[in-house]
């Protein structure tokens, strides 16, 4: 019997998870999340998910499949990861109000015997914010954790999020229909 095992201890991808029915566990390892300065944005949360995967796949059982996952937002061809303090998450939040961003997640499904890689792209617009909405919304919840510096689910997502072209489930971490299409063949 095949047993997933979900390689992120991220909240928000194990409720996408736990919502599409797929009964795992979860497992991490920690990995320093580096890839090639040539690789384009794009193909970045991929590399970084099959990274994430590949550090697992050595201790799974024969009857373990791991899923991983990689988000990143892209704003004007550039990377905007995880803040690294409140003052970072305002200036990112401060760049990406008014402007149309691009979420990427890469997902990873796979054991040593057989790998798909797949991602889900999204075009998220935000209205313009003020300086107050965007320090409110920082210090009320706390995204560093976040790639962008938001939670789509969250508040600035419910006011912020003007036009979304793409998956919701993307935004938040973990495109599921992605992922129930990669699991569904297995």
């Amino acid at each position: 019997m095949t047993k997933w095992i979900l390689g992120s201890g991220s909240p928000r991808r194990k409720e996408l998870l736990a919502g599409i029915g797929l009964e795992f566990t979860i497992r991490t390892k920690d990995t320093e999340e580096i890839y090639p300065e040539n690789l384009t944005p794009q193909d970045v949360p991929l590399f970084l998910a099959e990274l994430k995967a590949k550090a697992l796949i050595p201790d799974l059982a024969e009857n373990e499949i791991v899923i991983c996952a990689d988000t990143v937002v892209i704003l004007d061809g550039e990377i905007i990861g995880k803040p690294v303090d409140r003052a970072d998450a305002i200036s990112m939040l401060k760049r990406l109000s008014g402007q149309t961003h691009e979420v990427v997640t890469g997902v990873f499904v796979g054991n040593s015997q057989k790998q798909l890689l797949q991602s889900d792209s999204t075009m998220v617009t935000f209205t313009s914010l003020t300086e107050d909405e965007i320090a409110n919304y920082v210090d009320r919840h706390q995204p560093f954790d976040k790639a962008g510096s938001y939670g789509v689910q969250e508040w600035l997502g419910y006011v912020a999020v003007e036009k979304l072209i793409g998956s919701y489930t993307n935004v938040m971490g973990l495109p599921t229909h992605v992922v129930y299409k990669m699991i569904a063949n297995w």
